[in-house]
């Protein structure tokens, strides 16, 4: 299914925002587009809430027919452990994270021994643990990792767009991950000559205007065939001001999830 998360709304979602849009706003406003599913990721309101405010998300979610991911950072057993338990009061089944987290930088050794101690429990409750390509660890390193540690509650989050700053092409990282691949990040993105032409930027785009190949992305992955869920995302830079901002920010999510849909049809 196609999804909404927390970076569709990121600017609406900020504290710059005049009126900044609740995790329960972001469902409702998920549940308007007539999408089904939505990601809390990397909010750090949902890990203060208390567990009956989690169920109050939960529940909000269910009466709006909008299914929840959950998305963090980092993979410390205890992080988590708890993450799992916000993961089940919301009723989620996938927890997108990354390997690093600040200064917590794992071996290949000690990552595999802190998935094996903890995906028991994920298996338990049924919940999917996608770790997320992104450029502090190269495609093949996070396939090595998911390899060796070979559970069925562990796989890939898929986002092409952010292994460029690893100088990884993207259609490498999509055929290199995409047997492994349990949820997508959707998000398209360009090169721009940076002021006074010297160096580049690399910043978002629509989808469709940019370098992301999407269709050999789905043709590799077979998201709708394997029940991958698809997250729209974007990188919009902040403008010369929020509220104008913000208004791209939902010009870019019509016309993103458009796409997606014409895609799929």
């Amino acid at each position: 299914m196609i999804g909404f998360g927390t970076y569709t709304f990121f600017w609406e979602g900020s504290e710059l925002a005049p009126e900044r849009l609740s995790v329960i706003g972001m469902i409702e406003r998920t549940a308007e587009a007539g999408v089904g599913v939505f990601q809390i990721c990397d909010d750090g309101r949902i890990e203060a809430m208390s567990d009956d405010e989690l169920r109050r998300v939960a529940e909000a979610a269910r009466s709006l027919g909008v299914v929840l991911e959950l998305g963090t950072k980092g993979i410390a057993v205890a992080h988590l452990e708890r993450f799992l338990h916000i993961a089940t009061l919301l009723g989620a089944t996938l927890l997108r994270s990354m390997v690093t987290s600040g200064d917590d930088r794992p071996t290949h050794a000690e990552a595999v021994e802190r998935l094996r101690q903890v995906l028991p429990a994920f298996e338990a409750t049924g919940v999917t643990i996608a770790l997320e390509t992104y450029e502090q660890l190269s495609s093949q390193e996070l396939v090595d990792l998911v390899t060796a540690v070979d559970h069925p509650n562990l796989g890939i989050c898929l986002d092409p767009a952010n292994t460029v700053a690893r100088l990884e092409h993207p259609s490498d990282v999509i055929a290199r991950t995409a047997p492994h691949v349990r949820n997508i990040h959707v998000k398209d993105f360009a090169f721009t000559r940076r002021g006074g032409w010297v160096g580049f930027t690399l910043e978002g785009a629509p989808l469709g205007t940019g370098l992301l190949d999407y269709p050999a992305l789905t043709a590799a992955v077979r998201p709708d065939e394997r029940g991958v869920n698809q997250i729209i995302e974007h990188w919009l830079p902040l403008g010369d001001s929020i509220t104008e901002t913000i208004e791209l920010e939902r010009t870019w999510t019509a016309h993103n999830l458009q796409y997606l849909r014409e895609g799929r049809s």
